[in-house]
């Protein structure tokens, strides 16, 4: 939780570089499969958390939606923003090759910007919080 703490990093770019790195820019030793990386970071991840109705894309699921430009995925430079309360400031990492992203149906990235959408609900172990 690195918002709350904001002296603590939280690596929000940790699955772009996953991609990048190890699946695609790897040079010394083998690379790890696209299909690996994403299974742990969609099925695998919402099953751990016990979200069983998400993380993949199947009839009955519930699915969010990465499209990826996989040949144009890179992580921009971080930078620090000074935009939290009371001039905190915090690590900021921009992403590109992320064509849409799309949560219930509704796209929240169009060509790597937020469309200002936010259909998403917050979530309590698995379940809608009230």
């Amino acid at each position: 939780d690195g918002g709350a703490h904001v002296g603590t990093v939280c690596d929000a770019s940790f699955p772009t570089f996953m991609l990048t790195h190890w699946a695609r820019d790897r040079r010394r030793g083998p690379k790890l499969p696209l299909e690996w990386i994403i299974a742990r970071q969609t099925r695998e991840n919402a099953h751990y958390m016990g979200l069983h109705d998400r993380g993949e894309i199947a009839v009955g699921r519930l699915a969010d939606i990465n499209v990826i430009d996989f040949a144009r995925l890179k992580l921009k430079r971080p930078e620090i923003r000074r935009d939290l309360p009371a001039g905190g400031r915090r690590l900021f990492q921009e992403a590109e090759g992320y064509v849409a992203t799309i949560k219930a149906g509704v796209p929240i990235i169009r060509d790597d910007r937020p469309t200002g959408a936010t259909p998403g609900r917050l979530l309590r172990r698995g379940r809608l919080a009230a």
